[in-house]
């Protein structure tokens, strides 16, 4: 049963004023956190920890990311009403939730089964209309590109040529780029057909994106 309740509203919204503190300004990103039940996607035993603003481990050894960082990854895609967007790592499906909220065409892919099938479910029963892909996520989804927007919620050893080449012109990339252990957020926009700029936003510790073009396959 998803029930929602005045508490957890309640929590929300001091979880919003938190991000506001750590500098998430994007009102559109504010208001889908506060719109979207983050105790949805979390494991059903630990839902008192739902809106602490820390990453948990969900299953095969993933986690549902810190709301910061789901909100910083949002706020530098800067999403636009009818944005194509491919979302790589679906894990608890609570990003993807958010970018569906923004207004986006969400299309998801995952490779680990249980989280596939778990979102999959999870998507339906709340009425979401986003597009599932299992598959191997380090190799996007190139018969459905291009893309207005990629995001990576796994952390990749490199900037990907595949991805960056599955944008739009203009289309944003925002994706941990780094060693196993720690990587930097970068931001970056195709500018023509193999033209790029990137920036830099902070450091992160994402668990590692797998596959051909990832740390193991």
């Amino acid at each position: 049963m998803l029930t929602d309740s005045y508490k957890l509203k309640g929590q929300r919204t001091q979880l919003v004023n938190e991000l506001k503190k750590m500098g998430i300004n994007a009102q559109n990103v504010l208001r889908a956190i506060e719109a979207v039940p983050r105790h949805f996607f979390f494991p059903k035993d630990f839902i008192d920890k739902a809106y602490e603003n820390i990453a948990f481990p969900i299953d095969n050894g993933q986690t549902i990311s810190q709301p910061y960082t789901v909100a910083l990854q949002t706020q530098l895609l800067d999403i636009k009403p009818g944005d194509r967007v491919l979302e790589i790592g679906t894990g608890s499906g609570y990003q993807a939730a958010i970018l569906k909220v923004l207004g986006a065409e969400v299309f998801t892919i995952e490779t680990v089964g249980i989280l596939y099938n778990k979102a999959n479910d999870l998507f339906s029963r709340l009425g979401l209309q986003i597009h599932t892909t299992y598959g191997d996520g380090s190799l996007g989804i190139p018969s459905l590109a291009p893309f207005d927007k990629i995001i990576l919620t796994a952390a990749a050893p490199k900037l990907l040529d595949n991805l960056t080449q599955q944008l739009k012109i203009n289309g944003k990339l925002v994706a941990p780029i780094g060693t196993i252990d720690v990587q930097k957020m970068l931001l970056v926009t195709r500018v023509g057909d193999n033209e790029y700029q990137q920036s830099s936003h902070g450091n992160f510790s994402f668990v590692p994106l797998t596959g051909i073009n990832g740390w193991s396959v």
